[in-house]
């Protein structure tokens, strides 16, 4: 991975399982999201405190220098995709693996299982130029879509039912990208910024008509 270039990562749960089984869960998995992303060895274990909120808030906590930008993240049930920008030399590598490390350590002692969580290494795709990076932005953030709309992908669903449903959902950065008047604290994990790529940032309405007519146009023909 080179310096300075966007990559999308994703990967996801072992025999393609659910990593996520309760809210507990998902904020656990941001927490390490947050402090895995320094130069700086953090054990949320040890932490006193490990409530999402709290960690975000604590202006005491010193995770040193971010090893990478973290421009866009979605959580799903069974899988995990992110937009991470390096900027020292195997910094998504090493953030992948204290975050991925973390939480299955707190997952297995959780359940009482033990073995791989997640499905081998994380899989990753150079984001090459400013075209693809418009476009992986919106799949990232959209993935949740499914989850509410099965037939999405087939062009179907309200776009503003979806929007309102996509702005509620608490497990990606969707808020932060579209600026939302409710701040969240959730806003210190993404440190990427993406103004200097548009010209003026598109809505979410866009993001979403952009991606229906996409799919649409492909779904075949009866």
């Amino acid at each position: 991975m080179a310096i300075g270039e966007w990559y999308h990562c994703y990967t996801r749960g072992v025999d393609k399982r659910k990593v996520f089984e309760s809210q507990e869960d998902y904020d656990r998995f941001l927490v390490h999201l947050y402090v895995a992303n320094g130069t700086r060895n953090i054990r949320v274990s040890d932490m006193r405190d490990t409530r999402l909120k709290r960690v975000l808030e604590d202006e005491s906590l010193d995770r040193g220098h971010p090893i990478v930008e973290i421009g866009a993240y979605s959580l799903m049930p069974t899988h995990v995709h992110f937009l991470l920008r390096e900027i020292r030399d195997g910094g998504i590598a090493l953030f992948m693996q204290k975050t991925f490390t973390g939480y299955t350590m707190y997952f297995n002692n959780k359940n009482e299982r033990t073995g791989a969580l997640f499905s081998g290494t994380f899989k990753s795709k150079h984001v090459n130029e400013d075209r693809y990076l418009k476009q992986v932005i919106p799949y990232i953030l959209l993935n949740p879509v499914e989850l509410f709309y099965p037939d999405w992908k087939n062009g179907i669903g309200d776009i503003d039912s979806v929007e309102k449903k996509l702005l509620a959902y608490p497990y990606s950065s969707l808020q932060e990208f579209q600026s939302v008047s409710i701040e969240r604290p959730h806003k210190k994990i993404v440190n990427g910024s993406f103004e200097m790529y548009y010209e003026q940032l598109p809505t979410l309405s866009q993001m979403l008509s952009d991606a229906q007519e996409y799919y649409r146009e492909r779904r075949p023909q009866v």
